[in-house]
């Protein structure tokens, strides 16, 4: 099999699990020493590896159809180099957690059939047939029209109100959202800010956070609001893979009173492969992994 470039990441208990998609055979293959040091939370890369080899050799002797059933396809490792690593596919990884001998894998194995089902994983897939269709490009960049245009995309069939302005008042953790009635007023104050340099559009994306327009899927939606920004007007976009959920997070309840913590956060990872498509689908896995 020729070596694939669409990698995906989902995240459990905040673990890397890393996909490649295989479009000759239109799925995801998923690797297995990054399951298997989930499921044994053994972060030592080295014991996960030695654990699998046992495993494999074990389920081998049993002429068990797993281990026929893996493939190899580069990864990057640590030292930044690809190497050939086992992968399963999806009925493999449920085999897989049926035959591991610990009592944890049924608890990954809910979450690794619940994710792809979920509103979430629905959603998703469908940000990331963004790039594969070239539609992002056609979305209106800075303006309210251009974000409700994103989230209709991202959450159409999923949600009744998948690009629709809400109507009703909402908070989260505390912090109340711009109050429905006036919602548009503040969208069209922030419609008229500008955003061609760094602080501006830094600035822009802080008060489209605090007016939350979407009853769900704020966030999803405007990260990519923000890429299309800074891909316009600087020629670049941000690496999300660098940016830590927790700094994240602080930094934009921050930026309720002040953005320039976010900006300088965000101006630490920004990189200029704006037409990379590992970067897109990375962007993606990382934006949802936020909303966890």
């Amino acid at each position: 099999m020729k070596e694939q470039q669409k990698i995906s990441i989902r995240f459990f208990n905040d673990r890397e699990v890393r996909a490649v998609w295989d479009d000759a055979h239109a799925k995801w293959w998923f690797s297995v020493l990054d399951i298997v040091g989930v499921l044994n939370e053994e972060p030592d890369y080295a014991k996960v590896r030695n654990y699998w080899k046992y495993l494999k050799a074990k389920l081998r002797k049993e002429n068990h159809q797993l281990v026929s059933a893996t493939t190899q396809l580069k990864l990057m490792a640590a030292d930044g180099k690809k190497y050939n690593t086992d992968m399963l596919d999806s009925a493999g990884i449920v085999e897989l957690c049926k035959n591991f001998p610990n009592n944890k894998a049924m608890n990954f194995l809910d979450w690794f059939l619940y994710s792809d089902t979920s509103i979430d994983g629905q959603s998703k897939k469908k940000a990331y047939t963004l790039f594969e269709s070239n539609l992002i490009n056609k979305f209106e960049v800075g303006t309210t029209k251009g974000l409700q245009q994103i989230h209709a995309y991202l959450f159409g069939g999923l949600y009744d109100f998948a690009g629709q302005i809400r109507e009703k008042s909402i908070s989260k953790g505390g912090y109340q959202f711009v109050y429905a009635q006036h919602l548009k007023d503040k969208l069209k104050q922030i419609d008229a800010m500008p955003h061609t340099t760094l602080e501006e559009i830094i600035l822009k994306y802080a008060e489209m956070n605090k007016a939350h327009p979407f009853m769900e899927g704020n966030g999803r939606s405007t990260r990519i609001w923000l890429d299309l920004m800074l891909k316009k007007h600087l020629k670049k976009c941000v690496d999300w893979s660098k940016i830590k959920k927790d700094d994240y997070m602080n930094a934009m309840i921050i930026s309720t009173v002040d953005s320039s913590v976010l900006q300088q956060l965000l101006k630490t990872a920004l990189t200029p492969k704006i037409n990379d498509r590992e970067m897109f689908m990375k962007g993606i896995d990382y934006s949802y992994y936020y909303e966890e």
